[in-house]
């Protein structure tokens, strides 16, 4: 448990108590901010107040943030491939198949299984749970880049950058058709699919902003071999904005079911995310790691018939 005293000062602005206590802890997010002062954790002139009150010149706070819940998650000795490594972030290459998050049906194998193993005491505590910091995603048979935070300061940082955009997020990808233009921007906002509960879609109206940058880097007889980067990072946003444009990923079993490839067995999309940018959590230098491309990739490559 760890308690914060602060008084203050004239030059203060004022503000919203919890905006203005997210602008001084970097190791606590807004939303457990509110969750602490739900929780009567906060207390300005030693009475409890809302997440709106607005300081004052002179006001006393103490907020009390409790040690985080250990999750009941068991840690597994699987060997991860990592592109990079410090105190404070490691990102990780995840390989086809491995789930990033225990759920239903995936209880053990996943990548925070992975991590529990072998960050150990290093982990993050954001909102209440111990956990390696798990700040984005990518699917099951997805390959390639994902961040991890050690400690919560690297946590709200890196997620503030993804909140922002400012993330480079490049993925490598084969779908189906031939592209015509050599290079373009999809802007489609994307929601949960209102017929498909467990697939997303583009939406005319409701849905959450979206944009996919691609680029052909080369073209086959019936198929494409793009760069796509992401300008936002809705779930499954490259297979659907893909698929919108009628493209879908080769491979995906969910998007464009029923397509296959004559010349090779797949296990769900040719997605990699190869290279991830990011400015240091701590020292605010930028560091961009390179995933290099599967073996399943590179060889489908190679024998996919030329134009």
């Amino acid at each position: 448990m760890q308690t914060y005293h602060f008084t203050i000062a004239e030059d203060d602005e004022e503000m919203r108590v919890d905006k203005w206590l997210f602008g001084c802890i970097d190791s606590l997010s807004r939303s457990y901010i509110q969750k602490l002062i739900k929780d009567n954790q906060l207390s300005v002139n030693e009475k409890s107040v809302k997440a709106s009150y607005v300081v004052r010149v002179g006001d006393s706070i103490d907020i009390t943030v409790p040690d985080a819940i250990k999750p009941d998650i068991k840690p597994e000795n699987i060997p991860l491939n990592v592109l990079y490594e410090d105190d404070s972030v490691l990102v990780i290459n995840k390989p086809k198949g491995m789930v990033v998050h225990p759920a239903a049906g995936h209880t053990s194998g996943t990548l925070v299984n992975a991590l529990l193993y072998y960050c150990k005491d290093s982990l993050s505590g954001i909102n209440g749970v111990m956990r390696p910091g798990i700040v984005h995603r990518i699917d099951k048979d997805t390959t390639g880049s994902l961040i991890v935070c050690k400690n919560d300061v690297a946590h709200t940082n890196i997620a503030r950058q993804l909140k922002e955009h400012s993330i480079t997020r490049k993925y490598i990808a084969i779908v189906h058709g031939v592209i015509k233009d050599d290079e373009g921007v999809i802007n489609a906002p994307i929601g949960r699919s209102s017929t498909d509960r467990k697939k997303m879609a583009v939406q005319t109206t409701g849905g959450k902003e979206a944009i996919t940058h691609f680029r052909v880097i080369e073209r086959f007889k019936d198929f494409t071999y793009v760069e796509c980067i992401l300008e936002t990072g809705r779930t499954h946003q490259i297979r659907v904005h893909m698929n919108h444009i009628g493209h879908p990923l080769l491979g995906d079993d969910v998007y464009a079911p029923g397509r296959k490839c004559r010349f090779a067995h797949l296990e769900g999309q040719t997605l990699h995310a190869m290279v991830l940018g990011f400015c240091h959590p701590v020292n605010g230098d930028y560091i961009e790691t390179v995933a290099p491309i599967p073996a399943y990739f590179q060889r489908l490559l190679e024998i996919l018939p030329k134009s």
